[in-house]
């Protein structure tokens, strides 16, 4: 069988990006996948197209993974069973999706320890760009990954685990080294949270003793009121927490917006899965497009420092958010992820669908931040760039000499 081509013109999620890709290609099997990408064609790895920015784009053609078979291999692992102490672990193919695999995980009493706000994106994608869940003990998605499988740019299969010389390079790659095919995760044993929306949270509030108020906690603010989301692993208590008040039925993270299509509330225990995201898996997702997105991570001792900064030009950037995130995510040894060698405050924005009105906005946020060292996220929009890496431009050229992978977005990561 043939693998399907999709005309020109295809778009990211939000629709602010048009590929310049001539198609997209979808092969059916591995075979196809390597014939492909060995055939000397300039091609990229597209995942559910939930970037805001062209770290995804080609100047030849893009390849999904979503016609591929469909891939979980479960290793429950001995844990508990008098065995060798091994983890569960899954090996997961490069077009799956959270909330497909979360389903199987769940099935088999087992879980990853984070999730991203929707569960609709892909693991693969989520992971090369170094995205994240929530929480002080809880690292990025990308630090669960043990091992990858990709596809190199002479059309190899290429497999590196924890502890191979390139491995911390190879996993925040932004699909420069390959088209990955699949994933292991490491996994733990199913667990039930509650979430709790509690409302008006003080602004003099300690930031540390809020954040560790559950397992997974998410403030969220347009930068005069915040609402805190609380996902934990016991009961909250009836009464007073930190000021706040519990909210009054299911919310929305943006004000105003239903919450038809948000995860349960009301402290009602549910699987892993069905509380660590916002969003339901089978709903759609968050605002469905009609939105852009930018995120930076500071470090974590920097954070009450850098809220405050943003609140002092809150009135100037409100017109253009729809609603900022704010999460803490332990540290990770990858190298290009923002979370690196720190543990991190990272800070999300959600903006109105209009860029002319959200550049500004961006700029005053980035400047706000540059003296608290943000990192950005690589899926999101920002307009200063962190210093090209060159031990990762090294591992570039390395496994893609000729630049099969390469794009515009690349090129400003290693500064060649």
């Amino acid at each position: 069988m043939t693998e399907g081509v999709v005309a020109a013109g295809a778009t990211n999620w939000a629709g602010n990006v048009a590929f310049r890709a001539s198609g997209v290609r979808r092969p059916s099997s591995l075979e196809e996948l390597r014939r492909l990408v060995a055939s000397g064609a300039r091609v990229r790895a597209l995942g559910t197209g939930h970037s805001f920015n062209d770290v995804a784009d080609s100047p030849g053609e893009l390849v999904a993974l979503d016609r591929m078979p469909y891939l979980v291999e479960i290793d429950s692992g001995e844990i508990g069973r008098g065995g060798d102490g091994r983890a569960p672990r899954v090996r997961v193919g490069g077009g799956v999706t959270y909330a497909r695999l979360a389903a199987d995980l769940h099935a088999r009493g087992l879980a990853l320890a984070a999730m991203a706000s929707l569960p609709h994106i892909s693991v693969a994608g989520s992971v090369a760009t170094g995205t994240h869940g929530s929480g002080d003990g809880n690292r990025s998605l990308a630090a669960a990954v043990s091992g990858l499988e990709l596809v190199t740019a002479d059309g190899s299969l290429v497999t590196l685990e924890r502890g191979d010389e390139d491995f911390p390079g190879a996993v925040v790659a932004l699909g420069a080294l390959g088209v990955v095919t699949a994933l292991t995760l490491d996994l733990v044993p199913a667990f039930e949270l509650r979430q709790y929306v509690r409302e008006d949270l003080p602004r003099d509030a300690p930031f540390d003793e809020v954040m560790a108020g559950g397992y997974s906690v998410s403030q969220f603010t347009d930068w005069s009121s915040t609402r805190v989301w609380l996902k934990r692993l016991t009961e909250l208590p009836d009464g007073d927490w930190l000021g706040t008040r519990a909210a009054g039925g299911p919310r929305h993270p943006v004000p105003g917006m239903p919450a038809g299509s948000c995860t349960a509330q009301l402290g009602v225990p549910g699987p892993w899965h069905e509380r660590l995201p916002h969003f339901r898996a089978d709903a759609p997702p968050s605002g469905a497009g009609d939105e852009l997105q930018s995120e930076f991570a500071m470090p974590r001792e920097r954070a009450a420092e850098a809220l405050a900064a943003l609140y002092a030009v809150g009135d100037a950037i409100r017109p253009a958010l729809l609603i900022s995130e704010v999460r803490t995510v332990a540290a990770d040894d990858l190298w290009l992820s923002p979370f690196h060698g720190r543990d991190s405050v990272a800070v999300h924005f959600t903006w109105v669908k209009d860029p002319a009105a959200v550049l500004p906005a961006l700029r005053l946020v980035e400047e706000t931040l540059a003296p608290f060292d943000p990192r950005p996220h690589w899926g999101k929009l920002f307009t200063r760039w962190p210093e090209p890496s060159e031990r990762f431009a090294a591992l570039v050229r390395a496994y893609d000499p000729a630049g099969t992978f390469g794009n515009d977005f690349l090129r400003r990561v290693t500064g060649e």
